[in-house]
């Protein structure tokens, strides 16, 4: 099988150096690697150009901001039987390239791999200070819509799930023939929430999705350039984090379990995208920012809904 790596980069020349020289320590060495860049980003275009490099590298440009027109290109331009998507900031592990490949190999009907992302903020692994503890739920959607992460702290065996994180997924080509990510995703940068919606439609595809933890990739969470500053608050970041979520959901879920979302995102929320509860819950230690989160958050989530239903795909799922 031939192996392809997807990396979506802007002006991020130092993290982008680093993963490059990680994909260089592979066990298993890619056949390409697609480096998307925006036509605007002439720094990292230098600095693709003046580096010597035994990687088969393609530099991909774009035109258009946001990371699924990057994704898209990427997946466009990309030849491989494997299609392997990892973040400018992350430096996958030497045997990530190989291990992903014997996923793909042992089992015909698994469509996508991820693995565990090591998160690391200011030079400091977030793993033990922030989250600490380990986790054997992961990348799982609840009946009621509530996505459940946990892709960093993931433990145990290889499992099938339902969301692969973007930062660590790789695709089978045939399980993504004619698929790109969503174009209705809001956001100028990041647009949280595109794998997602991506893993749902390779899923209903009929295709598995396996997280090992063993794929692993370290994770350093570099500086965005746009709205979304991760561990800041910011008014149309949470909208739009919101609105992706809704959009993204809907869709697949049976069609008797939409009500429920919609209550459970109203009234609870999660603690990223507050509801009702979660912000009576944060309102002491956050203040007024809590009812701004939960103002942004309600407002996104009915936008997604009302976009939703707009969009004629209310029976993709029943």
């Amino acid at each position: 099988m031939k192996a392809s790596i997807i990396v979506p980069t802007y002006r991020r020349c130092q993290d982008l150096e680093r993963c490059l020289a990680a994909l260089q320590q592979q066990l298993r060495q890619p056949d390409e690697v697609l480096v998307i860049v925006r036509d605007i980003d002439t720094e990292t275009q230098d600095f693709l150009r003046q580096r010597s490099t035994p990687l088969p590298l393609h530099i991909v440009i774009v035109t258009i901001p946001g990371q699924v027109a990057a994704l898209n290109a990427g997946l466009a331009a990309a030849q491989g039987d494997i299609l392997a998507i990892t973040d400018d900031d992350a430096a996958p592990h030497p045997h990530w390239l190989q291990t992903i490949e014997q996923h793909f190999t042992r089992d015909p009907q698994v469509g996508g791999v991820g693995g565990r992302d090591w998160l690391y903020l200011n030079g400091q692994l977030q793993d033990a200070a922030v989250h600490p503890g380990a986790s054997d739920t992961v990348g799982k959607v609840t009946w009621f819509g509530r996505a459940i992460g946990n892709h960093h702290i993931g433990t145990g065996e290889p499992r099938e799930v339902d969301i692969l994180k973007g930062a660590n997924m790789s695709y089978r080509r045939a399980a993504i023939e004619n698929l790109r990510f969503s174009e209705a995703l809001l956001g100028s940068g990041a647009q949280v929430h595109n794998d997602l919606e991506f893993s749902f439609a390779v899923k209903q595809r009929g295709w598995k999705l396996i997280y090992d933890p063993t794929v692993s990739v370290d994770h350093f969470l570099a500086q965005r350039f746009d709205e979304d500053q991760r561990l800041q608050f910011n008014y149309t970041a949470q909208y739009n984090a919101a609105f992706n979520e809704a959009i993204s959901l809907l869709p697949h879920l049976p069609t008797r379990n939409r009500l429920a979302y919609v209550l459970w995102s109203l009234l609870i929320g999660s603690r990223k995208t507050l509801g009702l509860v979660q912000t009576i819950r944060f309102l002491p230690q956050e203040g007024w920012t809590a009812i701004q989160k939960f103002q942004a958050s309600s407002q996104g989530r009915i936008a997604g809904m009302v976009a939703w239903l707009s969009s004629g795909t209310r029976s993709v799922h029943s």
